[in-house]
């Protein structure tokens, strides 16, 4: 760091989440990385600082990016949106495990700008995702729960693996949060793709199904739900429930209070009623990209996500690799930060540059300007290292 003597050559390690609705994790990476290898070549130090990129996530959106970037092979599929419009996705695979995530099945960001519909929106496509994936024979499948458009409890990812849902008329339902307070009858058949598969459920979120903290209450608003939407949901969740119960489903009661089963709009509680195991989405990631052994050959490690603030210090991914980062300075990169100076130490962080000290514009809706001054940034972490 500055005032120290660096070595010959500084290996920094940037390892950010995405900037969410800006840039993705790759982008922020390269932009950051870009700005470092400027600065070094400006001061006459050509490859003074290596970078090393590991774009980062932790089972939102990117998961499947980040499985590809450690190696693991890319495969498209066909799904239905969270519309029900066809959508092309990606899922990864490496030959035993298979990366499956919500965000580009089912998730937000491919509703339209103004077009969201809470009670319509389904989690089928994320189902159709996991059965392509099931056809590839895995060990494992990883079930990256994060940026969800629906709260169906995961009724829509359930009649894509073999769930039927019928009504009043015994017309079948494929699943939304209108849906289910028109269950009338359950019919669970037994998928075979599914034996000896071990699910793994990737999400940092631990709200329960229902209740005030539930998944209407807490994340029904930011997918476009009102107070009246989000009574029906709540309502229609808790029918549900009570039809699995009576269809006589292992525990569902039980399962829909476990922390995490609110994420995703309910279908973390789907997955339990799979059998998957819950652990934590960026632990999980950081072990998947082997972060332990890249930052051993580090001097620096540069992290950060869209925004730093009292949920970063509670667990997110900033956070997990801080407990990693074996003493090593780390410097963070943020849209915004919400955390004081005073409590930068709480993370072991040496330094928290933001887009906002660079510009009074919202970079957050501009791609190319959070480009710009990610990369500005880069050349200011740069001066303090070499």
């Amino acid at each position: 760091m500055a005032g120290t003597t660096a070595p010959k050559t500084v290996r920094a390690l940037i390892a950010p989440d995405k900037f969410k609705g800006s840039l993705t994790a790759a982008e922020v990476a390269a932009a950051l990385a870009a700005g470092l290898r400027s600065a070094a070549d400006a001061a006459g130090r050509a490859g003074a600082v290596h970078c090393e990129l590991l774009p980062l996530a932790d089972g939102g959106d990117g998961s499947v990016d980040a499985a590809v970037t450690s190696g693991f092979a890319r495969h498209s599929v066909t799904v239905s949106g969270p519309a029900g419009r066809p959508v092309q996705a990606d899922i990864a695979f490496d030959g035993a495990t298979a990366v499956v995530e919500v965000a580009n099945t089912c998730g937000l960001a491919l509703v339209p700008a103004g077009k969201l519909d809470p009670l319509a929106a389904s989690s089928r496509g994320f189902g159709e995702a996991v059965l392509f994936a099931l056809g590839l024979k895995p060990a494992r499948v990883v079930l990256a729960l994060g940026g969800s458009a629906s709260t169906d409890g995961g009724m829509g990812m359930l009649s894509a693996l073999g769930y039927r849902f019928r009504d009043a008329a015994g017309h079948e339902l494929n699943g939304s949060g209108e849906a289910l307070g028109r269950i009338r009858s359950i019919e669970r058949t037994s998928f075979p793709g599914l034996a000896g598969v071990e699910l793994v459920v990737a999400s940092d979120v631990h709200n329960p199904l229902l209740g005030p903290q539930g998944a209407p209450a807490v994340f029904g608003p930011q997918k476009g739900a009102g107070p009246g939407e989000i009574a029906v949901l709540e309502d229609g969740l808790k029918h549900f429930v009570g039809m699995l119960a009576a269809s006589r489903i292992p525990e569902p009661g039980r399962l829909a209070e476990h922390p995490g089963a609110g994420s995703a709009g309910g279908l973390g509680f789907a997955c339990l009623l799979l059998g998957a195991v819950q652990v934590s989405g960026a632990d999980y990631f950081l072990d998947l990209l082997d972060f332990n052994t890249r930052k051993d050959s580090c001097d620096v490690v540069i992290t950060g996500e869209g925004s730093i603030d009292e949920q970063t210090l509670a667990g997110k991914l900033p956070a997990a690799l801080a407990r990693r980062s074996g003493g090593r300075p780390i410097i963070a990169v943020a849209g915004r930060s919400l955390l004081r100076k005073e409590r930068w130490a709480e993370m072991s962080l040496t330094r928290v540059y933001t887009l906002a000290e660079y510009t009074e514009r919202d970079s957050a809706s501009d791609p190319g300007l959070s480009a710009a001054l990610l990369r500005r940034i880069g050349q200011d972490i740069a001066a303090g290292l070499l």
